[in-house]
């Protein structure tokens, strides 16, 4: 190649990186735009929650959540704290953006009043903004009176702060770990800067490209489908760099040019890193066969940032350390060793150094390795009996302090738990009386009404169980809406049973028509939702990445093995993390929880044995099984395992945002992320390689000569 192309073509691909970071960088700050935390904004279009949802602005208007403000005082409410929470009423009403606001009503007890205020929700920032406005109004509440604002409006308040620093802090932390880790294992100024810029470029053309697309209306996206966006690019991009730096370390001691180095490094690094970004890829879209929207619309997202990641890799690294060549890794610059120092370097001992060690291990006894290894690993596997996947009451989904919460506790004391955030019910007109007579029947429904067609957004009760006089219910298109107040606050177990009684009720009656809606039915259709898509998609990722590695390795065997061991550690990591979520009072999850933990350590974790075993491969093929197994082992044992710690750390650093979800992940994925890189890659999937021999690479070429080997024949061609 022409000496002014390779200075060209370097020099291109740095000013079209930059310049993509020049775009996308500004984009960070307008992700807000775009993001959607409603949950009911997810739901899968068959659930009977989601077409409730959307029938409810015929009835009650569009865009409109409820907010609740409740106070209590020492003991029952003298009649000037009931007059000083009516002023406090009328000034909820004049906030703005509140629609409406209720009198103060008192509860039963006389301890407390209640103000239930509709806000305009065609606004998220506007709903966090009004809700700040009341928690204000409350926190200057006369003495004697203490409230809180909360309710599905509090609750999305809550939830947008404790995603605000997803943004900032998030990224913040994650970048200032893999930092540290980098300096730690080069011991080089210079190399983490250049590995970071490819992270943080490769990051911001991820976000520019999801920011454009959820803008057109082609993906949703939500804050925790960001805050796994920026940690699957820093976490990706950094791995795929070390390999990278890994290999061009090695090709600048067997190469004095640069730019023949670069040419031996980019080709030694292609084909794992293709690989491995494929496999992450393929797992990640699995997600598009989930019929829950949440889970369908992060498979892409995080494909895109993966295949930016893999870009960069790629692209921008290699030209950054052409740019600088040796002077990357100063002060310990690599060397170009002539043949005699190559063939000092050929004998060192192989027990050498720490991976030198552990292979002397691994080949000594490989048979126990593996079977200790696999018993330790299934020993930490049965602590999934803790595991409690089958949903996340809203009140617990901010893991830091959450004013809606204590809210809905004091609402709970004092009031039917259900007030304010009603269970809906959408009936034809036909139907009024038989569905409110099944309905009040089923216990933990202590109220049922209809939507009033003399006050929109109002009630009128139901002749058939209050035994009153007639009112005018509205009727939108031939259905009418029933409004029920449950006696168990609307994210607990208790409403959930409630609303599956009264499914079954309502079925049992051949009202079939009748669909149950509203925030507690959300949730249980969303929970249902993710419990089928997790037993669907889980064996459907499995197949995939094990075609892509039968591809890869052309072998049948070696895959199918490194699958097995793969599943083993994502057990273990489930377990171990299920005992220290239940020591921790966090044990309640998310059924996505097990789903996306599952996808990100499969993928991510056939992401190191596909670093490895392209290698050992690329090892046995010259020096036969046994002994490429080893040096395989060898050579990359540093790069593997310092490009879990990195990955380990990125994903930790989710624990910072206060979300129950995040921290859930953060957990599981970063204990798998060791476990494989400690444990299985390094002990198990090496010995089970060394104690099945030559079969490993059955039926590939590569079988086919060992056994030749073995058996006195010369090796096939």
């Amino acid at each position: 190649m022409p000496r002014w192309l390779r200075a060209v073509i370097p020099a291109v691909l740095i000013v079209g990186w930059l310049a993509a970071l020049g775009v996308g960088g500004p984009t960070f700050g307008r992700l807000d735009e775009v993001v959607e935390n409603d949950q009911a904004a997810f739901l899968p279009q068959s659930a009977d929650a989601t077409a409730v949802q959307e029938s409810l602005g015929g009835f009650l208007g569009d865009d409109r959540i409820p907010a609740i403000v409740v106070l209590e005082g020492d003991g029952a409410l003298s009649e000037a704290q009931l007059a000083d929470a009516q002023a406090l009423a009328t000034d909820v009403g004049a906030v703005e953006g509140v629609v409406e606001a209720s009198p103060a009503i008192p509860s039963e007890d006389g301890e407390a009043v209640q103000i239930v205020a509709v806000i305009d929700s065609s606004d998220a920032e506007a709903v966090d903004v009004a809700v700040e406005a009341m928690r204000a109004l409350v926190d200057e509440a006369p003495d004697g009176l203490t409230g809180a604002v909360t309710g599905p409006a509090g609750f999305a308040a809550d939830i947008a702060e404790a995603f605000g620093g997803i943004d900032g802090i998030l990224l913040l932390v994650a970048l200032a770990a893999v930092l540290v880790i980098l300096v730690i294992v080069y011991r080089s100024p210079l190399l983490p800067i250049l590995v970071l810029l490819t992270s943080v470029a490769a990051l911001c053309l991820a976000i520019l490209v999801v920011f454009l697309l959820a803008q057109a209306g082609v993906l949703q996206l939500s804050g925790q489908t960001q805050g796994i966006l920026f940690i699957l690019v820093v976490g990706a991009a950094t791995d795929y760099a070390l390999l990278y730096t890994a290999r061009y370390r090695e090709a600048l001691t067997q190469h004095a040019r640069r730019w023949d180095a670069t040419i031996a490094a980019w080709k030694g690094s292609f084909e794992p890193i293709l690989a491995s970004g494929g496999t992450v890829i393929a797992g990640l879209l699995c997600l598009l066969l989930s019929d829950l929207q949440s889970n369908r619309q992060l498979g892409p997202v995080a494909a895109i940032g993966i295949a930016m990641s893999l870009l960069a890799g790629l692209t921008l690294l290699p030209a950054l350390l052409y740019a600088v060549g040796r002077a990357a890794y100063w002060p310990v610059r690599p060397r170009h060793h002539g043949a005699h120092e190559r063939d000092a370097v050929a004998a060192k001992p192989a027990t050498a150094g720490l991976w030198g060690r552990v292979a002397a291990l691994v080949g000594r006894r490989p048979r126990p390795v593996w079977i200790v290894t696999a018993l330790v690993l299934a020993a930490g596997a049965l602590g999934m009996t803790q595991l409690q996947a089958n949903g996340v009451p809203s009140s617990e989904f901010v893991t830091g302090a959450s004013q809606a919460r204590d809210g809905q506790t004091v609402l709970s004391d004092h009031f039917p738990g259900g007030s304010g955030a009603p269970t809906y019910v959408l009936a034809d007109e036909s139907d009024l009386d038989a569905v409110a007579e099944a309905a009040a029947d089923v216990d933990g429904v202590d109220a049922v009404a209809a939507s009033s067609e003399d006050a929109p957004g109002g009630t009128v009760p139901v002749p058939a169980v209050a035994g009153a006089p007639p009112g005018e219910p509205q009727v939108v298109d031939g259905r009418v809406l029933l409004q029920l107040t449950l006696d168990a606050a609307p994210d607990s177990d208790a409403a959930q049973q409630t609303v599956r009684d009264l499914r079954a009720a309502l079925a049992d009656a051949d009202l079939d028509g009748a669909l149950v809606g509203g925030t507690t039915a959300t949730a249980v259709d969303t929970n249902d939702t993710a419990i089928h898509d997790r037993a669907l998609i889980i064996p459907i990722v499995l197949a995939v990445i094990l075609v892509i590695l039968a591809l890869l390795l052309r072998a049948i065997v070696a895959p199918i093995l490194l699958i097995l061991t793969t599943v083993l550690s994502f057990a273990t990591a489930l377990g171990v993390a299920a005992l220290i979520l239940h020591a921790m009072g966090r044990e309640a999850m998310d059924p996505s929880v097990p789903l996306f933990a599952f996808v990100f350590l499969v993928a991510l974790g056939v992401d190191y044995n596909i670093f490895l075993m392209t290698r050992v491969r690329e090892e046995v093929g010259r020096l036969g099984h046994r002994e490429g197994v080893l040096q395989g082992l060898r050579v990359t044992g540093s790069v593997i395992t310092s490009a879990g710690v990195v990955l380990a750390a990125t994903f930790a650093a989710l624990a910072v945002i206060p979300v129950l979800f995040l921290l859930q992940i953060a957990i599981i994925v970063a204990l798998g992320v060791l476990i494989d890189t400690i444990l299985v890659r390094s002990l198990l999937v090496p010995a089970l390689a060394l104690d099945l021999g030559p079969a490993t690479w059955w039926p590939s070429a590569l079988w086919r000569r060992g056994t030749s080997v073995s058996a006195g024949r010369p090796p096939a061609a």
